[in-house]
């Protein structure tokens, strides 16, 4: 994982007079970002935020899973499946700064093995792959050894933009304290205003922020 500090940039709106920050304007990574969270399972979020213990009792739970021998666990079991869990839906923002703030060495490809044998590619039996290396084919019974290829989406299946992540960055998106995320408009601005009953324009003041894991 890259050694640097990445971090997002926000602009929020800010009712001084309120003191309260009204909404936050944001661009297509940030809310790539948001979104990304749904999609990570409940270890992943965990251990990211495990870091700086800023999740109680879970990360009691986590930690003790951690430190739990080997001896105690079932011989079939890796606890790498609960600590590092992998996401059912696919991790795929855009920006380099969220996926350096999202995901570390339990990213990196897994691989996978098929079996060596070609009476088995060759018989009308189904393909057999496999992520363990010491797995035995059902059908030869011979070891599953021989490194496979995983073939991603293509690119012909992305955006014609060529963009990549959730959300398209043609537009800026209103983020409220609540995380509610819809399109910046005019309209949507008039309507935070009235919701907040700012009457004194002059009173809101934007402000940049930059945000790293920490903050996030």
């Amino acid at each position: 994982m890259a050694t640097s500090n990445p971090s997002v940039c926000l602009k929020l709106l800010i009712d001084t007079k309120g003191q309260r920050v009204l909404f936050a304007e944001a661009g297509k990574d940030f809310v790539d970002f948001l979104l990304t969270i749904l999609s990570l399972p409940l270890g992943t979020v965990i251990r990211l935020l495990s870091k700086d213990g800023m999740v109680g009792s879970l990360g009691k739970l986590y930690g003790s899973v951690e430190s739990l021998s080997s001896t105690y666990m079932q011989p079939h079991f890796n606890k790498e499946s609960l600590l590092k869990p992998k996401a059912t839906a696919t991790i795929d923002v855009g920006a380099d700064v969220l996926h350096m703030l999202t995901i570390d060495d339990s990213s990196a490809e897994k691989s996978i093995y098929g079996c060596r044998n070609c009476c088995c590619n060759y018989s009308g039996w189904p393909i057999v792959v496999t992520d363990d290396p010491k797995a035995t084919c059902p059908y030869c019974r011979l070891s599953i050894t021989s490194p496979a290829t995983f073939v991603h989406r293509s690119t012909a299946e992305r955006t014609t933009s060529g963009e990549r992540g959730y959300v398209k960055g043609v537009v800026t998106y209103m983020i409220t304290d609540d995380l509610e995320v819809k399109p910046l408009s005019s309209i949507s601005c008039i309507t935070m205003l009235n919701r907040f009953n700012v009457k004194d324009v002059g009173a809101l003041e934007e402000k940049e922020v930059h945000l790293a894991m920490e903050e996030v």
